[in-house]
């Protein structure tokens, strides 16, 4: 829709003529006539638009039409006219960031706004630029606020743009909202991105296993008597129910894996003080018990709380013992259900959502029953998509597998690093760091082997991409309340190999120098330096891998469109070569 189109909608049903508009606005005839052609369009916040929408208000008012006021008239016109300075470098992102979380159609939005497919493609990756910014943004916001009308898609909007849910409930407000956003709206999800970091940097698992006493922990073996099959029904019920099924997967002999999978909301379960606690520790036991669990996580909702769900998988993901998943497929709006299946265990649930206390839960240990969900957990796990690959010291030979196939692949590299990278350091410098920790001779030698790949691999990608560092530059104090170690998570060695500071020092000129030499190495100076345990890696549009040291050294890997535009969007974007400044001078 255009503004004159807009313009025409309001004269019809207001069944007035132009002169009426004219003379109630205040603005001349050829103004009116020049709107209604669409050889011009007012600016926002102009005494023109001001003019028409009182014009519009009082028409209506006469003819007994309150729902007509200067703010519904007003944001209906917003999408349409003239901004004043859209940021274009802010369009492209955001449109890219929009895209990637809705499963928009391209395609369709194509012919919406009469683009050509390929051109959003290439306004997407700031490859080109509208003709005519403001019009687009409104074809993409009309096009989206008329498409997306259900509550869970609008709740991932609501979150995106960082406004509530219910300011979307009126579609002319929905649509100005959007558009606001689209032109000079900020990420609304880098914050939670950003605490699900600093949760994972200061995360230690040794640590938590002694708070929880997980290594006291003890299977039982006590016979646990559950009927054949049972229903449950209420909410005090479904939490029975949810610690019944890991009572009895605990229980039984059996060590098959678990798949578990639930779109019901559990908000109103979290409330009762004692349940989170015990479904905590009945997940705790199951692990302890060694079972691999496959969880398939439901994450069409908010950012934020798919971010706080993660933030308490936590613990359980650093055990090496979970493998998470997601459906791409939109779920349903009206139903929710749960499935959960262990070797000899099945649960289930069904609610109409928004009466989960109404719902219904039945387990069940009938092995015809069971052998029935077990067949129904299975295919479900294979329309399922992994949320992310957790790569732990078991699964090393995977992860370098990873690696050595990505290197390959074109695409540029950004990097937020705790440490220097170990393709800019010189075997002499390495010798000195190892001697002076006094590494034993054996270790020495997987250390250089490793350092040795590192540059192989740095090598590879530099030779067709571009890798821009992110390095953190640190004062003499800051370093001597924290030394900076060697980076060795990829090798899964947890030991701290520390620089001293002539070591860091030296290695920063080693990075400068490099950086000379190598045309598509860039470096660029962190002197915030958020994190000491975490490295994130991003291959710009494919995955982002964020890298813990030690306790434990565990890699995620992660290819979800959410979360891997939240890493991307928190960062500094990549961009050519042009714009990536040459020389960073070293500034302690």
């Amino acid at each position: 829709m255009t503004f004159q189109e807009k313009l025409a909608e309001y004269i019809e049903q207001l069944d007035c003529t132009a002169k009426m508009l004219s003379e109630r606005s205040g603005l001349s005839a050829a103004t009116i006539s020049r709107y209604r052609s669409g050889d011009r369009v007012p600016e926002a916040d102009s005494d023109n638009l001001a003019n028409l929408v009182t014009g519009i208000v009082r028409i209506a008012g006469e003819k007994g039409l309150s729902e007509f006021t200067i703010q519904t008239v007003t944001d209906s016109f917003l999408p349409y006219v003239k901004s004043k300075n859209p940021d274009i470098d802010n369009l492209q992102k955001n449109l890219n960031t929009l895209l990637s979380i809705l499963p928009v159609n391209i395609s369709e939005l194509a012919k919406y706004i009469n683009y050509d497919a390929s051109y959003i493609s290439r306004i997407r990756n700031g490859q080109r630029q509208p003709a005519n910014p403001q019009q687009f943004i409104s074809g993409v916001s009309h096009f989206v606020a008329r498409r997306y009308q259900d509550t869970s898609k609008k709740a991932l909007i609501a979150d995106l743009i960082g406004c509530s849910l219910e300011e979307l409930q009126d579609l002319n407000h929905y649509q100005t909202q959007l558009s606001d956003w689209l032109a000079n709206g900020s990420n609304h999800s880098k914050d939670q991105m950003t605490s699900f970091l600093h949760k994972l940097d200061d995360f230690n698992l040794d640590e938590y296993i002694c708070a929880i006493h997980f290594d006291e922990l003890k299977v039982p073996s006590v016979p646990f008597q559950l009927p054949t099959s049972k229903s449950y029904f209420g909410l005090q019920e479904m939490m029975d129910s949810e610690l019944a099924f890991l009572k009895a997967t605990v229980l039984s002999k059996s060590t098959e894996p678990v798949t578990m999978y639930s779109d019901m909301p559990m908000s109103e379960m979290a409330k009762d003080p004692d349940f989170p606690k015990k479904w905590m520790f009945g997940m705790a036991m199951m692990l302890k018990k060694g079972l691999h669990l496959n969880q398939i996580h439901n994450i069409d909702r908010s950012f934020d709380d798919m971010m706080l769900g993660l933030e308490s998988w936590i613990p359980m993901y650093m055990s090496g013992q979970i493998s998470p998943y997601y459906l791409k497929s939109v779920q349903g709006t009206i139903f929710s259900s749960l499935l959960k299946v262990s070797g000899s265990v099945a649960l289930t649930g069904e609610a109409i959502n928004g009466y989960h206390s109404e719902g219904k839960y039945y387990l069940t240990k009938n092995k015809s029953e069971v052998a029935y969900y077990k067949k129904r957990a299975e295919r479900l796990l294979s329309k399922a998509t992994p949320l992310m690959e957790i790569y732990r010291s078991e699964h090393a030979q995977a992860y370098n597998f990873f690696l050595d196939e990505d290197t390959k692949k074109e695409g540029a590299r950004y990097y937020i690093l705790s440490a220097l990278s170990l393709h800019t350091l010189s075997e002499d410098l390495l010798d000195r760091i190892l001697c002076h920790n006094q590494i034993p001779q054996v270790e020495q030698e997987q250390i250089r082997q490793y350092v040795s790949r590192q540059k192989e691999l740095a090598a590879t990608i530099l030779s067709h991409s571009t890798i821009t560092e992110e390095i953190p530059v640190l004062t003499k104090q800051e370093f001597d309340q924290s030394p900076m170690v060697l980076p060795l998570s990829g090798l899964f060695y947890e030991k701290d190999v520390l620089y001293r500071w002539e070591d860091y020092t030296e290695h920063w000129k080693l990075a400068l120098a490099y950086q000379q030499q190598n045309f598509n190495y860039h470096i660029v100076e962190n002197t915030a330096f958020a994190f000491r345990n975490v490295q994130i890696y991003i291959h710009e549009g494919k995955w982002v891998l964020v890298s813990k040291n030690k306790t434990p050294a565990i890699h995620f890997l992660i290819r979800h469109p959410k979360m891997r535009h939240a890493f991307e969007n928190m960062v500094i974007p990549i961009r050519d070569d042009s714009s990536v400044p040459k020389n960073v001078p070293l500034s302690h």
